[in-house]
Order: C-alpha cells, then structure tokens, then sequence
C-alpha cells in the first residue's frame, strides 16, 4: 500500500509496455526516443535555429505553469504491477506550496471505503498512518525516493502532483516536428528525457525518462490526456506512470476534481494510542 501511495505522490500515463487499464486507451502511445527524433548535429548550418525552435516549445511549456499557493484533489487510482496485483483506490490530496502535503488513502473492503492511509510530507519529513492498524512510522523525506528508486526533491514532487514538466534537461540534443507533435529530446544530470508535446495545443502529452546511469537502468514513462481549461491554464485530469527498474509498476490516475488556491485544512494528529511502527 506504501509503494501506491508513493506512486501517486510522485508521478502521474500510456504505460511502458502493454497494460490493460481502460484509462489508457485515452492516451497517446510513447514514441522511443531512437526511432522518433533527429539527434540535432552540432556542425548543421540551421542548428540554431532549431534549437531556437526547441527552445520555444520548452517556453510553452513553461507558461501553462499557473503560479498558486494551495492545490486539493479527489483522483481515482488504478494500479497494477509485475506479478499481477491490481488495486483501484481513491486519494485526496492536498498541497501547499513549497511547505507541506497532506494526503488520504482509501481502499475498499466489502463494499465499504474505508481510510486505509493518510500521509504527511515536508521537505524534511515524511510521517505515515496506518489508520486499520492503528501505526505511525517517521522518515526522512529520502525514505519517498527509497521506495520508489527514482532521485526526487520536494519540489519535483509537487510539479508531479499538479502536472508540471520534470527532469528537463539543459541541452537539447534531439528535436523533430511532424503534422501532430513536436518531439523534444533532452538531457540534464540524471536522465535523458523524450518530450511529446501536441503540435496544435502546444501542451505535453508525454514525458519518458531513461538513466543515464545504465547500472541502474531505470526508466519512466508519463502521459497526459484529458485536458480541462481552468481559468487561463490548461489541466491534464487524466495521467499514468510506468516505472520499470528491476520490477515493474503502472499506475492510472483520473483527476474526479481539483482546486487551486482555495483555504484548506492541513491537520494532521498522530492519535496517542498509535504504536510506532
């Protein structure tokens, strides 16, 4: 149940591979990053102005990224992995910037929903209730990135959370336009990452991620579909995540609502009867 939550909290969806999550027949295939881009050669005569083209998109990109102080949803779950264990769940979550997220798992048992999980993240911190087992564990904000073996800072978390591009890397190295995409590939420190972005909307449909340490070996793939225009900002209400590293992890989340900017309560009490785990 931790890894899901995880999960939730750290990415959002066509999953890597084939899945057989309704949510996804949606969303866009990911393009591999070999087949799909022309690597930009450093010699070419009109190299700079398509890195200035690459560079306009990516500036796009940036601008769909509303300024807010709070964020809250409701998303339905659907999670999957490599040994068969399919879960559907609901979370509520909600986000201060730059401070705190305050999260709720529930799972259903007979036919009852029932809290199952509810979370509580700062930069520094991570503490977890088990509310059916009445537990308490406290990490370090690095027990999120142990669980999900993928290098995360509390910023990166909350961009994942409302939808915002991740891990885009300084240099661009590939970039290729066709009649519906504009494909973009970059690298920074961590990750070689493949962009796919709507040619007509300009708005990101998927995101894929490959190490650039190949020890590791680990890969993810987002995408995003179901685009819903609040105020001046588009929102994606439907995303997955497929993260492959020694196991294998597909997640769909559907957005049932979400808010920006409104008052909300971030309480959160550990009971004293509580055993900590």
């Amino acid at each position: 149940m931790l890894k899901i939550l995880a999960f939730i909290l750290t990415a959002f969806v066509t999953i890597y591979g084939a899945v057989g999550c309704r949510a996804t027949k949606k969303l866009q295939t990911i393009p591999n990053i070999n087949d799909s881009v022309n690597v930009i050669n450093p010699s070419a005569s009109n190299r700079d102005s398509i890195v200035q083209e690459a560079h306009m998109t990516l500036q796009s990109l940036d601008r769909n990224q509303r300024n807010f102080t709070t964020f809250s949803a409701k998303i339905k779950v659907e999670y999957g992995d490599s040994k068969g264990k399919q879960s559907d769940l609901n979370a509520f979550v909600r986000l201060y910037k730059d401070s705190m997220i305050w999260a709720s798992i529930n799972a259903t048992f007979l036919g009852v929903g029932v809290e199952a999980l509810r979370v509580f993240i700062t930069k520094d911190t991570v503490i977890i209730l088990y509310k059916l087992d009445k537990e308490v564990e406290f990490h370090p904000f690095s027990y999120i990135e142990k669980v999900i073996h993928i290098p995360l800072t509390f910023s990166t978390l909350q961009d994942v959370i409302v939808g915002n591009p991740i891990y885009v890397g300084d240099s661009i190295v590939a970039y290729r336009r066709t009649e519906n995409h504009i494909l973009i590939a970059t690298v920074g420190e961590l990750f070689k990452n493949l962009l796919t972005v709507s040619e007509s909307t300009n708005l990101m449909e998927s995101s894929r991620l490959d190490d650039l340490n190949e020890t590791e070996n680990r890969t993810a793939n987002f995408t995003y579909g179901g685009y819903e225009k609040n105020e001046n900002y588009y929102f994606a209400t439907n995303r997955a995540i497929s993260i492959s590293e020694k196991t294998k992890v597909n997640i769909v989340l559907s957005f049932k609502q979400y808010e920006f900017n409104n008052e909300l309560s971030f309480r959160f009490i550990v009971p004293p009867n509580y055993k900590v785990k």
